[in-house]
Protein backbone atom coordinates (compact mmCIF):
# COMPACT_ATOMS: atom_id res chain seq x y z
CA UNK A 1 0.00 0.00 0.00
CA UNK A 2 1.26 3.48 -0.87
CA UNK A 3 1.14 5.07 2.59
CA UNK A 4 3.12 8.08 1.38
CA UNK A 5 0.41 8.92 -1.16
CA UNK A 6 -2.28 8.58 1.53
CA UNK A 7 -0.45 10.96 3.91
CA UNK A 8 0.37 13.44 1.13
CA UNK A 9 -3.27 13.53 0.04
CA UNK A 10 -4.48 14.05 3.61
CA UNK A 11 -2.13 16.99 4.06
CA UNK A 12 -2.98 18.42 0.64
CA UNK A 13 -6.69 18.33 1.55
CA UNK A 14 -5.91 20.08 4.83
CA UNK A 15 -7.05 17.33 7.20
CA UNK A 16 -5.39 16.61 10.51
CA UNK A 17 -5.41 12.98 11.62
CA UNK A 18 -8.13 13.80 14.13
CA UNK A 19 -10.30 15.55 11.53
CA UNK A 20 -9.95 12.78 8.96
CA UNK A 21 -10.71 10.05 11.48
CA UNK A 22 -13.76 11.76 12.94
CA UNK A 23 -16.85 9.59 12.59
CA UNK A 24 -14.93 6.82 10.83
CA UNK A 25 -12.36 5.44 13.25
CA UNK A 26 -10.19 6.48 16.16
CA UNK A 27 -7.21 8.75 15.63
CA UNK A 28 -5.05 5.95 17.01
CA UNK A 29 -6.25 3.65 14.21
CA UNK A 30 -5.34 6.27 11.60
CA UNK A 31 -1.99 6.86 13.29
CA UNK A 32 -1.16 3.16 13.15
CA UNK A 33 -2.00 3.19 9.44
CA UNK A 34 0.23 6.16 8.65
CA UNK A 35 3.12 5.37 10.98
CA UNK A 36 3.29 1.59 10.96
CA UNK A 37 1.47 0.62 7.79
CA UNK A 38 -1.13 -1.24 9.86
CA UNK A 39 -4.12 -1.30 7.53
CA UNK A 40 -7.55 -1.08 9.23
CA UNK A 41 -10.56 -2.95 7.93
CA UNK A 42 -11.35 -2.45 4.27
CA UNK A 43 -14.59 -0.69 5.20
CA UNK A 44 -12.69 1.92 7.24
CA UNK A 45 -10.05 2.35 4.56
CA UNK A 46 -12.72 2.94 1.93
CA UNK A 47 -14.42 5.57 4.09
CA UNK A 48 -11.11 7.35 4.70
CA UNK A 49 -10.32 7.34 0.99
CA UNK A 50 -13.80 8.59 0.10
CA UNK A 51 -13.38 11.50 2.48
CA UNK A 52 -10.06 12.33 0.81
CA UNK A 53 -11.59 11.80 -2.64
CA UNK A 54 -8.74 9.38 -3.23
CA UNK A 55 -9.57 6.26 -5.30
CA UNK A 56 -8.72 3.17 -3.30
CA UNK A 57 -6.95 1.63 -6.29
CA UNK A 58 -4.39 4.44 -6.30
CA UNK A 59 -3.00 3.17 -2.99
CA UNK A 60 -2.12 -0.27 -4.29
CA UNK A 61 0.34 -1.17 -7.05
CA UNK A 62 -1.21 -2.48 -10.20
CA UNK A 63 -0.61 -6.19 -10.00
CA UNK A 64 1.95 -7.35 -12.51
CA UNK A 65 2.36 -3.94 -14.17
CA UNK A 66 6.10 -3.71 -13.62
CA UNK A 67 6.60 -7.34 -14.60
CA UNK A 68 4.49 -6.86 -17.71
CA UNK A 69 6.42 -3.76 -18.75
CA UNK A 70 9.76 -5.49 -18.26
CA UNK A 71 8.57 -8.57 -20.11
CA UNK A 72 7.40 -6.40 -23.00
CA UNK A 73 10.79 -4.68 -23.11
CA UNK A 74 12.63 -8.00 -23.15
CA UNK A 75 10.30 -9.31 -25.85
CA UNK A 76 11.12 -6.17 -27.83
CA UNK A 77 14.78 -7.03 -27.30
CA UNK A 78 14.13 -10.50 -28.65
CA UNK A 79 12.52 -8.92 -31.71
CA UNK A 80 15.67 -6.82 -32.18
CA UNK A 81 17.70 -10.04 -32.00
CA UNK A 82 15.77 -11.85 -34.72
CA UNK A 83 15.83 -8.78 -36.97
CA UNK A 84 19.60 -8.33 -36.46
CA UNK A 85 19.20 -4.91 -34.83
CA UNK A 86 21.99 -5.59 -32.38
CA UNK A 87 22.75 -1.97 -31.49
CA UNK A 88 19.12 -1.41 -30.55
CA UNK A 89 19.22 -4.57 -28.45
CA UNK A 90 22.32 -3.39 -26.63
CA UNK A 91 20.78 0.03 -25.94
CA UNK A 92 17.63 -1.58 -24.57
CA UNK A 93 19.53 -3.96 -22.27
CA UNK A 94 21.73 -1.17 -20.93
CA UNK A 95 18.63 0.74 -19.84
CA UNK A 96 17.25 -2.11 -17.73
CA UNK A 97 17.67 -2.25 -13.95
CA UNK A 98 19.10 -5.68 -13.14
CA UNK A 99 17.56 -5.60 -9.66
CA UNK A 100 14.11 -5.07 -11.16
CA UNK A 101 14.73 -7.79 -13.74
CA UNK A 102 15.72 -10.18 -10.94
CA UNK A 103 12.71 -9.32 -8.81
CA UNK A 104 10.46 -9.85 -11.83
CA UNK A 105 11.88 -13.34 -12.37
CA UNK A 106 13.15 -12.48 -15.86
CA UNK A 107 16.87 -13.13 -15.45
CA UNK A 108 16.82 -16.12 -17.80
CA UNK A 109 15.53 -14.07 -20.71
CA UNK A 110 17.86 -11.20 -19.83
CA UNK A 111 21.03 -13.34 -19.76
CA UNK A 112 20.00 -15.11 -22.96
CA UNK A 113 19.59 -11.82 -24.83
CA UNK A 114 22.72 -10.31 -23.31
CA UNK A 115 24.82 -13.34 -24.27
CA UNK A 116 23.72 -13.23 -27.90
CA UNK A 117 24.16 -9.47 -28.07
CA UNK A 118 27.72 -9.91 -26.78
CA UNK A 119 28.42 -12.52 -29.45
CA UNK A 120 27.39 -10.24 -32.27
CA UNK A 121 29.41 -7.28 -31.01
CA UNK A 122 32.46 -9.50 -30.71
CA UNK A 123 32.80 -9.18 -26.92
CA UNK A 124 35.73 -11.06 -25.32
CA UNK A 125 35.19 -14.81 -25.25
CA UNK A 126 35.55 -15.13 -21.48
CA UNK A 127 32.92 -12.43 -20.90
CA UNK A 128 30.44 -14.09 -23.25
CA UNK A 129 30.98 -17.54 -21.73
CA UNK A 130 30.57 -16.07 -18.24
CA UNK A 131 27.20 -14.60 -19.25
CA UNK A 132 26.02 -17.97 -20.56
CA UNK A 133 27.36 -19.64 -17.40
CA UNK A 134 25.13 -17.30 -15.39
CA UNK A 135 22.21 -18.21 -17.64
CA UNK A 136 22.78 -21.93 -17.08
CA UNK A 137 23.23 -21.46 -13.32
CA UNK A 138 19.99 -19.49 -13.13
CA UNK A 139 18.23 -22.10 -15.27
CA UNK A 140 19.41 -24.80 -12.86
CA UNK A 141 17.67 -22.97 -10.01
CA UNK A 142 14.54 -22.18 -12.04
CA UNK A 143 14.38 -24.96 -14.65
CA UNK A 144 13.16 -23.91 -18.08
CA UNK A 145 14.74 -26.19 -20.65
CA UNK A 146 14.39 -23.73 -23.51
CA UNK A 147 16.89 -21.41 -21.84
CA UNK A 148 19.34 -24.25 -21.28
CA UNK A 149 19.18 -25.00 -25.00
CA UNK A 150 19.58 -21.31 -25.86
CA UNK A 151 22.61 -21.22 -23.57
CA UNK A 152 24.10 -24.21 -25.38
CA UNK A 153 23.41 -22.51 -28.72
CA UNK A 154 25.22 -19.38 -27.57
CA UNK A 155 28.21 -21.33 -26.27
CA UNK A 156 28.34 -23.26 -29.53
CA UNK A 157 28.47 -19.96 -31.44
CA UNK A 158 31.31 -18.75 -29.23
CA UNK A 159 33.41 -21.84 -29.94
CA UNK A 160 32.53 -21.61 -33.63
CA UNK A 161 33.83 -18.04 -33.64
CA UNK A 162 37.04 -19.30 -32.05
CA UNK A 163 37.28 -22.13 -34.64
CA UNK A 164 37.15 -24.73 -31.86
CA UNK A 165 34.89 -26.94 -33.90
CA UNK A 166 34.85 -30.02 -31.67
CA UNK A 167 33.52 -28.02 -28.73
CA UNK A 168 31.08 -26.13 -30.94
CA UNK A 169 29.69 -29.36 -32.37
CA UNK A 170 29.24 -30.79 -28.89
CA UNK A 171 26.94 -27.93 -27.90
CA UNK A 172 25.03 -27.78 -31.16
CA UNK A 173 24.41 -31.52 -30.95
CA UNK A 174 23.00 -31.03 -27.45
CA UNK A 175 20.53 -28.57 -28.93
CA UNK A 176 19.56 -30.67 -31.93
CA UNK A 177 18.82 -33.71 -29.80
CA UNK A 178 15.99 -31.88 -28.05
CA UNK A 179 14.91 -28.79 -29.96
CA UNK A 180 12.54 -30.68 -32.28
CA UNK A 181 10.48 -31.80 -29.29
CA UNK A 182 10.17 -28.33 -27.82
CA UNK A 183 6.64 -26.83 -28.05
CA UNK A 184 5.97 -23.72 -30.12
CA UNK A 185 2.66 -22.64 -28.63
CA UNK A 186 3.47 -18.93 -28.38
CA UNK A 187 5.19 -16.52 -30.71
CA UNK A 188 8.00 -16.10 -28.17
CA UNK A 189 8.60 -19.87 -28.16
CA UNK A 190 8.65 -19.85 -31.96
CA UNK A 191 11.28 -17.08 -31.94
CA UNK A 192 13.49 -19.03 -29.55
CA UNK A 193 13.25 -22.29 -31.48
CA UNK A 194 13.93 -20.48 -34.75
CA UNK A 195 16.99 -18.86 -33.20
CA UNK A 196 18.42 -22.24 -32.20
CA UNK A 197 17.65 -24.11 -35.42
CA UNK A 198 18.91 -21.23 -37.56
CA UNK A 199 22.28 -21.09 -35.80
CA UNK A 200 22.65 -24.86 -35.88
CA UNK A 201 22.11 -24.58 -39.63
CA UNK A 202 24.83 -21.94 -39.81
CA UNK A 203 27.24 -24.24 -37.99
CA UNK A 204 26.73 -27.19 -40.30
CA UNK A 205 26.99 -24.89 -43.31
CA UNK A 206 30.38 -23.73 -41.99
CA UNK A 207 31.39 -27.40 -41.78
CA UNK A 208 30.35 -27.90 -45.42
CA UNK A 209 27.75 -30.42 -44.30
CA UNK A 210 25.25 -28.86 -46.67
CA UNK A 211 22.76 -31.68 -46.42
CA UNK A 212 22.32 -31.16 -42.67
CA UNK A 213 22.48 -27.39 -43.01
CA UNK A 214 19.88 -27.29 -45.79
CA UNK A 215 17.60 -29.57 -43.79
CA UNK A 216 17.77 -27.22 -40.82
CA UNK A 217 17.09 -24.12 -42.92
CA UNK A 218 14.15 -25.89 -44.55
CA UNK A 219 12.87 -26.58 -41.04
CA UNK A 220 13.23 -22.87 -40.26
CA UNK A 221 11.26 -22.12 -43.42
CA UNK A 222 8.45 -24.53 -42.48
CA UNK A 223 8.28 -23.18 -38.91
CA UNK A 224 7.98 -19.65 -40.25
CA UNK A 225 5.25 -20.64 -42.69
CA UNK A 226 3.32 -22.67 -40.13
CA UNK A 227 3.40 -19.92 -37.51
CA UNK A 228 3.08 -16.95 -39.89
CA UNK A 229 6.47 -15.58 -38.82
CA UNK A 230 8.38 -13.92 -41.65
CA UNK A 231 11.46 -12.50 -39.93
CA UNK A 232 13.65 -15.59 -40.29
CA UNK A 233 12.49 -16.44 -43.81
CA UNK A 234 14.90 -14.05 -45.54
CA UNK A 235 17.84 -15.16 -43.41
CA UNK A 236 17.08 -18.85 -43.89
CA UNK A 237 16.72 -18.58 -47.66
CA UNK A 238 19.84 -16.41 -47.87
CA UNK A 239 21.80 -19.13 -46.06
CA UNK A 240 20.37 -21.73 -48.43
CA UNK A 241 21.79 -19.61 -51.24
CA UNK A 242 25.20 -19.56 -49.52
CA UNK A 243 25.12 -23.33 -49.18
CA UNK A 244 24.17 -23.71 -52.84
CA UNK A 245 27.00 -21.40 -53.87
CA UNK A 246 29.59 -23.18 -51.75
CA UNK A 247 28.37 -26.59 -52.92
CA UNK A 248 28.94 -25.55 -56.52
CA UNK A 249 25.32 -25.59 -57.63
CA UNK A 250 24.20 -23.81 -60.79
CA UNK A 251 24.40 -20.03 -60.66
CA UNK A 252 20.76 -19.84 -61.73
CA UNK A 253 19.76 -21.78 -58.60
CA UNK A 254 21.80 -19.48 -56.36
CA UNK A 255 20.27 -16.39 -57.98
CA UNK A 256 16.78 -17.83 -57.61
CA UNK A 257 17.33 -18.30 -53.87
CA UNK A 258 18.82 -14.82 -53.55
CA UNK A 259 15.82 -13.32 -55.31
CA UNK A 260 13.49 -15.12 -52.89
CA UNK A 261 15.58 -13.95 -49.94
CA UNK A 262 15.49 -10.38 -51.26
CA UNK A 263 11.71 -10.47 -51.51
CA UNK A 264 11.36 -11.65 -47.89
CA UNK A 265 13.95 -9.11 -46.71
CA UNK A 266 11.96 -6.32 -48.38
CA UNK A 267 8.79 -7.43 -46.65
CA UNK A 268 10.58 -7.29 -43.28
CA UNK A 269 12.54 -4.13 -44.13
CA UNK A 270 15.77 -5.92 -43.24
CA UNK A 271 18.10 -3.33 -44.73
CA UNK A 272 21.27 -4.98 -43.49
CA UNK A 273 20.47 -8.24 -45.22
CA UNK A 274 19.23 -6.47 -48.35
CA UNK A 275 22.66 -4.87 -48.77
CA UNK A 276 24.33 -8.28 -48.54
CA UNK A 277 21.90 -9.85 -50.99
CA UNK A 278 22.13 -7.03 -53.54
CA UNK A 279 25.92 -7.02 -53.39
CA UNK A 280 26.10 -10.77 -53.94
CA UNK A 281 23.58 -10.71 -56.77
CA UNK A 282 25.54 -7.94 -58.49
CA UNK A 283 28.74 -9.91 -58.10
CA UNK A 284 27.18 -13.08 -59.53
CA UNK A 285 25.53 -11.36 -62.49
CA UNK A 286 28.69 -9.41 -63.39
CA UNK A 287 30.82 -12.54 -63.67
CA UNK A 288 30.72 -15.01 -66.51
Amino acid sequence: MNIELFIATRKEKGYSQKELAQGICTQATLSRLENNGQIPTLKILIQLCNRLELPLGELFPKVGTQNTQLRELLNQGEFYLITSEYESLRTLLEQLDLVEVTQAGLLLQYYYLLGFEMIFRQAPVTDVLFTFDKLLAEEHQHPQEIYQLLGYTGIGLVYLRESDLNKAEYYFNQVLERVYQYPTNTIEEVWKVLNMVFHCGLFYGEQKDYESSDGLFQYVFSLCAKNHVTYYLARAVFQLAQNALQAGQEKSRVLELLQDARAYAKVNDNQRLLKQINAQMQELTSTN
